[in-house]
Order: C-alpha cells, then structure tokens, then sequence
C-alpha cells in the first residue's frame, strides 16, 4: 500500500510554500517517490511560489476514492483552501491566521476518518495565530484536542538521537511547577508504550534528566529530584520500565550516556532541544507521541527573514516525511 501523506505547509507567509515547491521540484527526497502527498493549501499560494522559483508545478486534484499512488515528480497532490488574503513572503497578515487553522482542521479530520495515513506539518507562527483571536499554543497541543487526547508527548529527532519533553512550551519560571509526579508518569508512560509500539524498540532505555544544575545536588540545588522526579521514576520501575536518571543533564547529553539510551526525557524545552538541533540540525524532526495517527514535523519556524529568497534547506522536511512513512509501514507490520 502507497501511503497518503497530508502535508501542511504552514504560515503562508514564511518558507512553507517554498518547501512544498521544492518537494515537489527539487531535492526531493526518493521517500517522495513512496507515497502520495497531499498539500492541504491554496492552490494560486504554490504556483505563485513555483513562479516565483521557475518551475512547472502540476496540482493534482486529490480524490480519496481513487486507490493512491506515488506523486509524480514535479507534482502535488492539492487539497484546496483558499487564503484570505493574499500572501507575501515574509510579511505577516493576522486575516490569514484562520487560514492556517483550517489546513490542521483538514489535516487531523482526515487522519482521524484514515483517508491520510500520517500528516507532516511545515512551520506556523504561533503569534499570527493567536493575534488573530484564537488562542493556539502549537501543533502539539492542537493536535491533540482535535483528537480528544488529554496528554501527548512532544519529541525530537535527529539521526539516532531522540528527545522528548516533559513540559513543552512554558516560560521558564513556570516549568517547576509543572512537574509532578502524576504528569511524569503520563510523559513517560505514554513515551515507552510509543518506543515500543511506534519504533519496535521492544525493551526501551530511557534516560531522564534533573530539573536543577548537578540533579540538585543532593537537596543542596533544588529538592525536585528528591520530592517528585525520583518517587515518579521509582513507581514506574517496579512496573518494569529501564529508566536511567534522573542525571544532571550536562552528564545525560554525553556520547558515553546517550549510548546507554533510546530516548532521553528533558525536563522543559530548552534543556533538551539546543543539544538536539546542535547534534542534527536540518535533519532534525519534531513527533508527537500518543496521538491516535501519526503526525511528524519540521524542526524549525518559520523563518520570515528568508522567505522567498529560494535558500530555504528542505532537509529537514524531507526527514520528516521519510520517518512519516517509516512509522506508517511499522504500524502495518
């Protein structure tokens, strides 16, 4: 079976349309050539793109009764909504906040009726979003009220490095109390039923990380790991999880420590995500786990200050494709 991708180009006004132009035209990965991609967008917003670039974009009306099939080079597949206003690169225009809503609104209603087999999103501005009225607070968080998930797990990817989150995006002073005892169980929990059922990693190794400098230091630094990590971390090993931790995370990002793992839990975004990108950037990808479909991403934003200059890399949405597909024949194994 060739799978249905739904691809989200994101904020029309960053390098998403780009992106998608190139992976149809250009630096396509050869994953491209193993499932049919859908961009859910506005038509007259890519070929403006592929004019923009020089290249012949053929739009294929996509048919979810058709049986599907790869697309063909030089091609999408389209799933129209139409702008608000017209687009330019790198010029933000909140009317065009409901526009990006309504691809994720096609998105997740067609991976939770299966005409999609995954989605994989390009970047969105979150504040574009949120001026325009609506309150949005990522991807991660959308996805799952679209698909009546009380708890999902943000992770990241880059080569055979994985890093999920146990808070995602929270101002800094707000991440201690975040914590629980109660929530790391759901992180963890849903992260090793997801290595296990998702990747075939049959006995998952986990590494966590501390919240304070040194793993607080044995009280001295902060009592987190003392009151709420290592109590969470205990209860879940006598269910039978391989959990190593919590360490400070300056030891847990160490060649000698990752080689132990197959995940590493960070405690808030900026712990776990600058050695990620610094280890795979271009080639990193954002998952969310405990979600009823499959749904990867790009790994950075959306990156106004290059729109339309053509520079855009496509890295990172080629990986995230290719992953897409990967996770889709696992789960059909």
């Amino acid at each position: 079976m060739i799978p249905r991708i739904a691809f989200t180009p994101g904020e029309p006004a960053g390098v998403g349309p780009e992106l998608a132009v190139k992976l149809a035209c250009s630096g396509r990965s050869p994953d491209a050539t193993r499932a049919q991609i859908i961009a859910i967008a506005d038509p007259d917003l890519l070929q403006q793109e592929a004019a923009r670039q020089g290249r012949a974009l053929q739009l294929i009306p996509f048919d979810p009764e058709q049986p599907s099939s790869p697309t063909p080079a030089d091609s999408l597949h389209i799933l129209p909504v139409a702008l608000a206003h017209e687009a330019h690169p790198g010029q933000l225009d909140i009317a065009n906040g409901a526009y990006v809503l309504e691809t994720l609104q096609r998105a997740a209603d067609g991976c939770k009726a299966r005409t999609f087999d995954a989605v994989v999103t390009g970047p969105v501005h979150k504040g574009v979003i949120n001026d325009a009225g609506v309150a949005f607070s990522g991807h991660t968080e959308f996805f799952a009220e679209q698909a009546g998930v009380e708890k999902v797990v943000m992770m990241l990817a880059a080569d055979d490095l994985r890093v999920a989150l146990a808070t995602t995006h929270l101002p800094l002073k707000d991440v201690s109390g975040a914590i629980s005892a109660d929530s790391l169980q759901q992180v963890l929990t849903i992260l090793h039923r997801s290595l296990q059922n998702q990747f075939r990693i049959e006995q998952p190794r986990i590494g966590v990380c501390g919240l304070n400098p040194h793993a607080g230091e044995g009280g001295h630094l902060g009592r987190e790991e003392i009151e709420v990590i290592e109590p969470a971390l205990d209860t879940l090993r006598a269910l039978g999880m391989h959990l190593i931790g919590p360490l400070p995370a300056d030891t847990l990002f160490t060649p000698p420590q990752l080689a132990r793992c197959d995940a590493v839990l960070a405690m808030y975004h900026d712990q776990g995500l600058p050695v990620l990108k610094f280890k795979g950037f271009g080639r990193a990808i954002n998952i969310t786990l405990g979600l009823p479909f499959i749904r990867t991403s790009v790994d950075h934003g959306t990156a106004l200050n290059i729109a339309g200059t053509g520079i855009a890399d496509l890295g990172s949405l080629n990986a995230a494709l290719s992953q897409a597909i990967e996770l889709v024949q696992l789960r059909n194994l």
